[in-house]
């Protein structure tokens, strides 16, 4: 049984390019990691895969406000090897759904995962998960938060 199957709430993923997006996508589907580039907004059933030109991009970020309406759980993605936080403080205020943060790349030697949880808690998100898409450390508990 994919791992798809256990999730219950829809979550859309939001981040930089880079961030692991559509690997997370991929690890949560139960599928094999290949990486490819995310040109547009894909629904993969109760996973919303975004590109981080969305986030990066006033003009475009206007489709992440849109397509938000469709998930119960917004994840910001924020990997341990950013050298900045692409998200403003109290960002979570201006949602109308539970945001949660999500710390990608934690098993990578150059990453630093505590000042990646730390820019996320100043966003206000009151859930962060750490994640590993090549141990899987971290992925059943977020999959357990979001059943």
């Amino acid at each position: 049984m994919p791992r798809l199957a256990l999730l219950m709430r829809k979550i859309m993923l939001v981040g930089r390019v880079g961030s692991g997006k559509t690997t997370l996508t991929q690890v949560l589907r139960g599928e094999q990691i290949s990486y490819h580039k995310t040109q547009y907004i894909n629904h993969h059933d109760v996973v919303i895969d975004t590109p981080g030109e969305y986030a990066e991009t006033k003009e475009l970020a206007r489709g992440l406000a849109l397509y938000s309406y469709e998930a119960d759980v917004i994840g910001l993605l924020l990997s341990a090897t950013e050298p900045f936080s692409l998200y403003p403080p109290n960002l979570t205020g201006s949602v109308n759904r539970e945001v949660i943060g999500i710390v990608t790349r934690i098993d990578d030697p150059e990453g630093d995962a505590d000042q990646a949880e730390r820019w996320l808690e100043l966003t206000g998100v009151e859930h962060i998960f750490r994640v590993s898409a090549v141990t899987g450390e971290g992925v059943e508990e977020l999959l357990a938060h979001l059943a």
